[in-house]
Order: C-alpha cells, then sequence, then structure tokens
C-alpha cells in the first residue's frame, strides 16, 4: 500500500525536463525608475570576447535606500546635484559604484552627510531616532537622472 500516491510501476519511465531560457530583450538606455526596474539588462562582452549578461543592481539596492525628495534637493537637482539616503555602512566608493550600477551615469563626486539621531520624548516615553547618512552625488554635465519627475 502507497502513501499519498506514491506507488512505483514499471510501465511508467521517468521524462527527463527541459527548462526553456528566455532570451532577454535588448533594453535601451534607463532614464527613469520605472524604466529602471521593467526591462532586462543588457549582454557585455568581456576582454576575452565572451557575452556576458551583468548583474544590475547587484547590492546597489542595499547602498542606495531611497532617492530624498525635498526642496533643497530639488535645488540642488538644478546645480546637477542629487541626494540620497543610503546604508550607514556604505562610503563614497561604493556609492558611486550602485549610481552607476543603477542609474547608468558615473558621478564626477560624491559627499557624505553623516547626522545623529535624535533624543525624542513622547509624554512618559524617551526614545532615540536612529543614525542616517545622506550621500550627495554629483553628475557630469550633460547627464542626469529622473528622480523628481512625477513630484
Amino acid at each position: 500500500m502507497a502513501l499519498f500516491g506514491n506507488k512505483k510501476t514499471e510501465d511508467k519511465k521517468p521524462v527527463a525536463k527541459t527548462a526553456k531560457v528566455a532570451k532577454p530583450k535588448a533594453a535601451p538606455e534607463a532614464t527613469s525608475m520605472q524604466d529602471l526596474y521593467s526591462e532586462a539588462p543588457k549582454s557585455v562582452k568581456t576582454a576575452s570576447g565572451k557575452k556576458v549578461s551583468p548583474v544590475r543592481f547587484g547590492n546597489s539596492y542595499r547602498i542606495l535606500i531611497k532617492p530624498l525628495v525635498t526642496e533643497k534637493a530639488s535645488i540642488l537637482g538644478a546645480e546637477n546635484k542629487y541626494v540620497f539616503i543610503v546604508n550607514p555602512s556604505a562610503n563614497k566608493i561604493s556609492v558611486a559604484k550602485a549610481v552607476a550600477d543603477t542609474y547608468g551615469v558615473h558621478p564626477t563626486q560624491v559627499n557624505i552627510i553623516k547626522s545623529k539621531g535624535k533624543f525624542v520624548t513622547r509624554g512618559r516615553i524617551s526614545g532615540q531616532r536612529s543614525d542616517s547618512k545622506k550621500a550627495i552625488v554629483t553628475l557630469p554635465k550633460g547627464e542626469t537622472i529622473k528622480i523628481y519627475e512625477g513630484v
């Protein structure tokens, strides 16, 4: 007697399943957030001539938490500077690599601002906000990131 339908029969032969592999579509240069996350990455030729599909957004989602959308940040956007809230353990080099991976633009300069969390009291309960880190990314002239599109 077989439990849960696990009968062994001699008539049935095991059939090998073949995996279907979908070919990635050639994606145009993504500039908006919607374009970045909707299309498949391009394949890149290495030095040896092999075609390799790069891992877009490798660890950049762990470094760039979110773009900071404020009045002050939008004024900096006119100067080709963009502000992101980043992981507290991130440094300038990792932020520059994450921006290049995510948006396809290599920044010319990255400035980091660390801020301590404030002590907050609400009634009898007191606590502390978490520490945060911001990165101001300067892009070369002519390059843009469309962060403030729908704001």
